[in-house]
């Protein structure tokens, strides 16, 4: 009389129960894989071999394979919290440097920046050097770093200018809005190199053969001499502005006419003076490019200046599918702090769990290779959304109610095997 056989049911199907409870006691951890026992028979072999009627002596465990399917995926209000559409894992640097991989995308900000996972894991990611290059290491997110500020290169006025306006009767003054000698006028607010903004005003008055350009900033020192009061612009031509019988612009703004006042207004210097001071000066051109003169009221039709803005900190940032964090600062700046890197795995069955969402590689899995998100069949990522478990709560409680069974039948063996018994003793 045997009782392996039934003893080995009853072994395999707690362990069974085991692995179901684990996952329902998983069901809401976020990124959880769920898990299916696989079972194998059993046979005791001599060394020449068994007959082709020989019995099994039960079933063991081969294995507790976890199943990698797709989570659903919900919303979250957490920024930081990512979910993967796909086959990839976050890449993870445990407390010890060593490297692990998690599904799990609900992460946070430490005390020093880091992207790091409740219990934290660094998350890698994809991070420039000084020198430009890309290198994987841990995300991080400095708030405290701010954006340094970039002077006005120059300033861009797309404009209509009255064609009925008359040429003025009285001289040019900027400082006389009524009778100042100008038809029309329109400003503009441009940074120096320390992010200080400034106003560029420009007078637009009429001439028998096209248009002067008068411009001055904010900075005046008294008394008012060029380079700080309004400066006549040029261009290669006598005339600032002039235009054909269409009302297109005929004169060329290559090179732009120029502007150039001191940032100093305290020192008194003034144009040449200020220069061989070493005072600071501030040049900015600007182009009237598709500057037009048509008999319609004055109005501008485009006004940017290029390349200026204060200094300026992290006020939010957001992460794109492809991975990439993007700040977002207080002077209207965007700067990638980061990009996510993901993992892929030649056998992610190889892998090991050793908790806290967590794997790590074994030889069946090979290391991991790090790709961006939306390349190499890793899926993309869904900033502020949570992947959740993708334990089936239905499907479980039926292979529960199947485990239970299997328990009862193979209990049920080892009882028959015991009656069997103890008729055999029983005989006289």
């Amino acid at each position: 009389m045997s009782f392996q056989q039934g003893l080995s049911g009853l072994n395999g199907a707690s362990k069974t129960l085991e692995t179901i409870g684990n996952n329902l006691a998983n069901s809401n951890t976020a990124g959880f894989k769920s898990s299916q026992v696989q079972f194998a028979d059993m046979y005791a072999n001599s060394l020449s071999g068994s007959g082709a009627a020989s019995v099994g002596i039960g079933t063991q465990v081969s294995r507790i394979a976890q199943q990698f399917t797709q989570g659903n995926i919900n919303a979250s209000t957490n920024p930081l919290d990512m979910a993967i559409n796909g086959n990839g894992f976050f890449g993870v640097q445990m407390p010890d440097g060593s490297q692990a991989f998690s599904r799990n995308g609900q992460f946070q900000l430490d005390q020093s920046g880091f992207v790091v996972t409740a219990t934290g894991q660094k998350l890698m990611g994809y991070v420039k050097s000084a020198s430009g290059s890309e290198q994987i290491q841990p995300l991080v997110i400095d708030m405290t770093k701010g954006y340094d500020p970039k002077a006005t290169v120059g300033v861009s006025m797309a404009l209509n200018l009255d064609s009925r306006n008359t040429v003025p009767t009285t001289t040019f003054d900027p400082a006389n809005p009524t009778a100042g000698g100008f038809n029309s006028t329109s400003s503009c607010t441009v940074y120096d190199s320390k992010g200080v903004p400034h106003v560029v005003q420009a007078y637009f008055v009429k001439a028998a053969d096209g248009w002067d350009v008068y411009a001055q900033s904010d900075v005046v020192i008294p008394p008012a001499t060029a380079p700080d009061a309004a400066q006549l612009l040029t261009t290669s031509t006598a005339r600032s502005l002039t235009f054909d019988q269409g009302g297109k612009l005929t004169t060329t703004m290559s090179p732009a006419p120029t502007l150039t006042f001191q940032l100093d207004p305290a020192s008194g210097a003034t144009g040449a003076d200020a220069a061989d001071a070493g005072l600071n000066q501030m040049t900015v051109k600007l182009d009237f490019t598709n500057t037009t003169e048509y008999g319609a009221p004055f109005s501008v039709n485009g006004l940017a200046q290029n390349g200026g803005y204060s200094a300026g900190r992290l006020s939010g940032f957001s992460i794109g599918s492809d991975g990439t964090v993007l700040g977002r600062y207080t002077n209207g700046q965007t700067q990638s702090l980061g990009q996510v890197a993901l993992y892929g795995f030649r056998n992610v069955n190889g892998l090991q769990p050793v908790g806290n969402n967590t794997w790590v590689p074994t030889s069946p899995s090979d290391a991991g290779a790090a790709n961006k998100p939306g390349t190499g069949g890793l899926g993309v990522i869904q900033s502020a959304s949570i992947e959740e478990s993708n334990v089936d709560m239905t499907a479980e409680l039926v292979n529960m109610i199947t485990a239970q069974r299997v328990y009862q039948a193979n209990a049920q063996t080892i009882k028959t095997q015991d009656q069997v018994l103890q008729t055999l003793v029983n005989l006289r």
